[in-house]
């Protein structure tokens, strides 16, 4: 029992540090809300798109990481778009809230081969805080600590910048986040101040020849940290159906990996939306793959959203890869 408590945990403290000045990436973006990867995916589409999100990982487990997002992205013109996300964040101990701006501008390479470039900047705000009036000892009170007297708070600032190719039904882009060296924290010595990490993020979209009302979509989402390079890979699929008004369902799955032990999983599980009259649902479970697998119900995830519309852009560098994009 004490060695699994010490596994959750590295897990928790492993987590949280990965995490900081970050939001944490499961499959939010696999709710047609690819905006989550990247800056660059703003403004593309016909309508003012919000996502709202809730995260519950690691179901079962006290203190598991406990995450809500929203997400909201819009065209300016005929080639720019803007978007803004904030995020809440609970870790054990730890608390984490930012909020994110957005700027990208979408450009067309060629128009007959519908060859698009577009590039994309965003500027984050974080704040970082150790919950002391949380803290218990072993009789659950308070822990009295005279050298603990205020609440370890320490905000940051820090800019993602990244560019999203898009070829026909294919897309490939490149992010990176926090490109700027954190300043220390006053209440620890043992931080990392490099937190940039590079995310990858490319797919395919394939229409049913036999049935134009039916995508599949096959991706790939890559993230490596820069100061240790660790690394990660999703390999995602989801298959939609639309009808004859617009309105979609789709379903898939994700499998999750350390880069250096592809057969031995971290997450894999299905997920499943529908939109109707411009409301969007989605829910997401990911069955977590090691020791901690006996100990919880794995990871829960909701989003719901708004999509409005907006009008159709006189630039055909605004368009998606696919008809969700244009309801």
């Amino acid at each position: 029992m004490k060695k699994l408590t010490l596994y959750i945990l590295f897990l928790v403290f492993a987590h949280s540090s990965a995490q900081e000045l970050n939001l944490p990436v499961f499959t939010q973006y696999l709710a047609d809300n690819n905006f989550v990867i990247s800056p660059t995916y703003a403004g593309i589409g016909d309508n003012l798109k919000i996502r709202a999100n809730g995260l519950t990982q690691w179901v079962g487990i006290k203190n598991a990481p406990d995450n809500q997002s929203i997400y909201g992205d819009f065209r300016i013109g005929d080639r720019s778009g803007i978007g803004v996300s904030a995020y809440n964040d609970r870790n054990g101990n730890t608390r984490q809230k930012g909020v994110k701006f957005s700027f990208a501008h979408h450009l067309t390479l060629d128009y007959k081969s519908k060859q698009f470039l577009s590039f994309g900047l965003s500027y984050n705000l974080n704040s970082f805080r150790v919950a002391i009036e949380d803290f218990d000892n072993a009789n659950q009170g308070p822990i009295l600590d005279p050298t603990i007297t205020d609440d370890r708070s320490i905000n940051n600032n820090n800019f993602d910048a990244g560019f999203l190719y898009r070829w026909k039904a294919f897309y490939f882009s490149f992010n990176a986040n926090n490109i700027m060296k954190k300043d220390l924290d006053a209440f620890t010595g043992i931080e990392p101040i490099q937190l940039l990490n590079y995310q990858i993020y490319t797919g395919l979209v394939i229409k049913n020849k036999q049935n134009k009302d039916v995508e599949f979509e096959p991706s790939i989402f890559y993230q490596m940290f820069d100061s240790d390079r660790r690394s990660s890979t999703d390999i995602n699929f989801k298959y939609r159906k639309f009808n004859r008004l617009g309105d979609y369902y789709f379903i898939g799955g994700s499998y999750r990996f350390l880069n250096d032990q592809f057969f031995t999983p971290l997450n894999v599980g299905p997920m499943a939306g529908i939109t109707y009259d411009k409301l969007f649902f989605a829910y997401s479970y990911q069955l977590t793959l090691n020791d901690l697998s006996g100990f919880n119900s794995g990871t829960h995830m909701v989003t719901i959203g708004l999509d409005f519309l907006q009008g159709i852009s006189n630039c055909a560098c605004t368009r998606g890869t696919s008809q969700s994009y244009y309801r």
